[in-house]
């Protein structure tokens, strides 16, 4: 199955890749250099072949804790957010340099738990993927980390796999790439056991899979293959393919596409299918809003909701909330995320876009509710 993850690396548009804190920072000497700039040229190669590469870098604590010589014990909350304070600026400067040298330009993302939870905070959710989106859309390469500056134990994800797979979930990523200390998921931890054997394919994340995963994880690092799995069950649900590959190893991505051992995690839906699944069945609705004919088929046709095309506006709602989507007859047709407020949606009703601004005071967006966060109900209620 080496050539199931060659294949997602090379097919893939849209790809986030994971790096752990052992891989990219030495306890005594700081930044792992000649392995960032092996990382860092392939990721170029992707670029240059069209892909768009979200990097989500561990390593602030870590590169803060050497640079302020804090003991090597477990550090307490504030202990970690200092180091985080200063290493995150070391960690940006090591990105921004080796990724100058492929004339790539980074864009710093530093992201809470919040952030990323479509259902809990949604108006975070969607500033911070409309940010990404924009950066990614000017070619920058987005470099995103815990917000371990201000994160306390009661809303920090505690491993940054969690947090690559919910950027990739976030993001509508093809592929997420764990780059890790072990080149897969074995049959047992092999260093419990000799006769582990590595799985180079997993269509469907079982209970029996989730039992070969052990728990064991590096100084610098607060996950294992039980956070990898657990990352693995995120993007798989959500229409992103994981690959766990060793990033010990130069050039890591290119090792896998050249065929290096490494585990592939299928998924059984794309991105856009699973979005729309979540949009449509796990959302509750705070608010309505009614579309006229000619919207309704726009919208039959893929396309976005623009104010011009709603006639009427209820309930109390933020933006980023989900709302219900109503044909002028009166049939429920959708739902969607809306990118403005119930006061704000009141006052656009109906608006042309160069009428935004005025109406509201400031440069509005183009779209009532963008396509990608629309889940259609039904098309026989359309008119």
């Amino acid at each position: 199955m080496a050539n199931a993850s060659s294949n997602a690396v090379k097919s893939a548009k849209r790809i986030v890749v994971k790096i752990g804190s052992a891989l990219l920072v030495d306890p005594n000497t700081g930044v792992k250099q000649e392995w960032l700039d092996s990382l860092v040229a392939d990721v170029a190669t992707l670029h240059g072949n069209g892909a768009q590469i979200l990097l989500v870098s561990s390593g602030a604590i870590a590169m803060g804790r050497n640079l302020l010589k804090l003991p090597r014990r477990a550090l307490k909350l504030d202990e970690n957010q200092a180091a985080a304070a200063v290493g995150q600026i070391e960690l940006g400067r090591a990105w921004s340099q080796s990724l100058a040298k492929h004339n790539l330009v980074p864009g710093q993302i530093l992201l809470t738990l919040h952030d990323t939870e479509g259902q809990t905070g949604r108006r975070s959710y969607l500033n911070a993927r409309d940010t990404i989106e924009r950066l990614l859309s000017v070619n920058a390469i987005p470099v995103i980390n815990e917000n371990d500056t201000i994160a306390t134990s009661e809303i920090r994800y505690g491993d940054n796999d969690r947090l690559a797979a919910r950027v990739a979930t976030m993001m509508q990523a093809d592929l997420l790439i764990l780059l890790s200390d072990i080149d897969g998921l074995y049959t047992a931890p092999p260093v419990q056991d000799r006769n582990a054997l590595l799985i180079p394919c997993v269509e469907k994340i079982t209970p029996k899979i989730e039992a070969m995963a052990g728990s064991a994880g590096s100084e610098l690092s607060r996950g294992g293959m039980v956070t990898k799995i657990e990352a693995g069950k995120i993007a798989t649900r959500a229409g992103a393919a994981m690959i766990i590959a060793s990033g010990k190893r130069n050039h890591p991505i290119a090792s896998i596409i050249e065929g290096d051992p490494c585990t592939y995690f299928a998924t059984q839906l794309n991105q856009s299918t699973a979005r729309k699944v979540w949009i449509d069945g796990q959302l509750e609705t705070s608010g309505a809003i009614t579309v006229d004919e000619g919207a309704a088929r726009a919208l039959m046709r893929g396309k976005s909701l623009l104010p011009a095309g709603v006639t009427n506006v209820s309930g109390i709602f933020s933006r980023g909330d989900a709302v219900a989507i109503h044909a002028l007859s009166g049939p429920l047709i959708g739902r969607g995320l809306i990118a403005y407020s119930s006061d704000e949606a009141a006052k656009i009703l109906g608006a042309q876009s160069d009428k935004l601004e005025e109406l509201l005071g400031y440069p509005g967006r183009p779209t009532l509710i963008h396509r990608d966060d629309m889940a259609l109900i039904s098309k026989e209620n359309l008119p």
